[in-house]
């Protein structure tokens, strides 16, 4: 007897030492596809999407079809009634100490125009000369959300995939707003996934151009962690089902150009992959 109670004891102390977010939820991927005329929601499985009956925002079910991921058309995973990213997220991108308007999460609005999937083309408009990437983690809220605690902000959270938060640097210097500087058709590539049981402020985040590495960054490095960020916008906005949150940028950007490809890889969810091309 005595033995068991010294077993269960040890038991109970490695339970203990467990991170919490490591025992919170099992991973799962989440896809939003194409498929002949078919378009839908699907659980990832390795190289298959099986396609879910109902709403992943709501009630759903797995259904017994499924689809080879190279035969589909992977589309924006989700689709938001508003798009906010952050501004100043990471200390390595103010270069240097954090000044204190960026103590405070520092949200904008991007369009829901500049939404593009993994596999389309950012096209640089006419009439700027400087249209840099920015690789970040894009959170998606799962329910809606009104003066959520920080405590509970996860529980809004649905998961996270791979943002581009496509700038063109010369109009968000000149221009009194950043409309067309962060929000032009195509400066939002998401994708490829949705996943959801990760630990989002410990995630690696790459951006390479052309095969090279830009930047390489995981996400405890924020300033601001994911429930902050949730918590301080759900305070001022209304945050609905499907909207998503780009969480920042670190490091230092650079331009890109026609003929170019960036790739967003982030740890546990995948590479989001676009092309460059000039507007026609």
């Amino acid at each position: 007897m005595r033995l068991r109670l010294l077993a269960l004891t040890a038991t109970v102390a490695v339970l203990s030492a467990v991170p919490l977010h490591a025992a919170e939820k099992k991973v799962t991927k989440y896809a939003r596809f194409k498929a002949g005329d078919t378009t839908a929601y699907g659980v990832v499985e390795g190289d298959t999407v099986r396609q879910l009956d109902g709403n992943l925002f709501g009630k759903w079910k797995t259904t017994d079809r499924t689809y080879s991921l190279a035969e589909v058309k992977l589309l924006v995973p989700c689709r938001p009634t508003q798009v906010l990213a952050l501004a100043g997220n990471y200390k390595s991108h103010l270069k240097g100490e954090i000044p204190a308007k960026f103590q405070i999460v520092q949200p904008f609005y991007k369009t829901l125009s500049c939404l593009i999937p993994t596999g389309e083309d950012i096209v640089i408009p006419p009439g700027t000369n400087d249209v840099h990437y920015e690789a970040e983690l894009v959170v998606v809220i799962g329910k809606k959300a009104k003066n959520v605690s920080p405590e509970k902000a996860l529980e809004y959270v649905l998961g996270v995939t791979c943002g581009n938060d496509v700038s063109a640097r010369d109009w968000q210097k000149s221009d009194v707003q950043w409309w067309r500087a962060k929000g032009s058709d195509t400066f939002g590539p998401v994708g490829p996934f949705i996943v959801s049981g990760l630990n989002y402020d410990d995630l690696l985040v790459q951006m390479r151009v052309n095969g090279v590495t830009k930047q390489k960054e995981r996400t405890k490095q924020f300033i601001h962690t994911v429930p902050a960020m949730v918590s301080f916008i759900s305070k001022h906005v209304t945050l609905n089902p499907g909207d998503l949150i780009f969480t920042g940028t670190s490091g230092t950007t650079s331009a890109i150009k026609p003929g170019d490809v960036c790739e967003v890889e982030i740890e546990g969810i995948g590479v989001l992959r676009n092309g460059v091309t000039a507007a026609k």
